[in-house]
């Protein structure tokens, strides 16, 4: 016992600094974000929901009756939070800021912007909920100085061709800023 009270003296200054004892870092907080999804016609048609925690973004989006063809639909965040015009086209390609190659099943993919398909109802209605590892804020964050955009396509990725699975024309669009 005499010999472990000096040792316990002469650890204490580097136990206190945490020195040998680590405080477990602070969890990043939960951020949250909310948008409608547009038609073509700028139409509101649903809406996006977004979670973003210390290890991935959760994405949920719910479209209402008649807000889609029935079937598969591709799902990508593209790099400019722009929906304004009718084919949205201004919110430009993918967000991929390491240049990987476009799908989920590609062996140098995926980029950042690629998601699993979207199911459409036969009512044209659809709930989805689904992660990636693209953050909401920060470094290569959706909310960067132009936002980006969820756009919703005409026809399921097939998750590997170029550019975009085959996915085709894009019908729905909402804003991330």
């Amino acid at each position: 016992m005499t010999r472990i009270l000096p040792l316990l003296a002469l650890l204490g200054p580097f136990a206190a600094s945490g020195a040998l004892a680590q405080e477990p870092a602070a969890a990043k907080p939960t951020e949250t974000f909310q948008a409608p999804v547009k038609n073509a016609k700028g139409d509101t048609i649903g809406t996006i929901a977004i979670r973003d925690g210390a290890n991935s973004l959760v994405l949920r989006v719910a479209i209402q009756p008649g807000g889609l063809p029935p079937g598969w639909h591709g799902m990508h965040f593209h790099a400019v939070g722009d929906c304004s015009d009718p084919k949205f086209l201004n919110s430009k390609a993918h967000v991929n800021h390491d240049q990987s190659k476009h799908g989920l099943l590609n062996p140098d993919g995926p980029d950042e912007g690629d998601l699993p398909n979207l199911y459409a109802n036969q009512d044209g209605s659809a709930n989805a909920e689904v992660t990636s590892e693209t953050p909401l804020t920060g470094e290569g964050g959706l909310k960067d100085g132009d936002g980006s955009a969820l756009i919703v396509h005409a026809n399921e990725d097939d998750h590997t061709s170029q550019p975009i699975g085959g996915a085709g024309d894009r019908v729905a669009c909402a804003v991330i800023k």
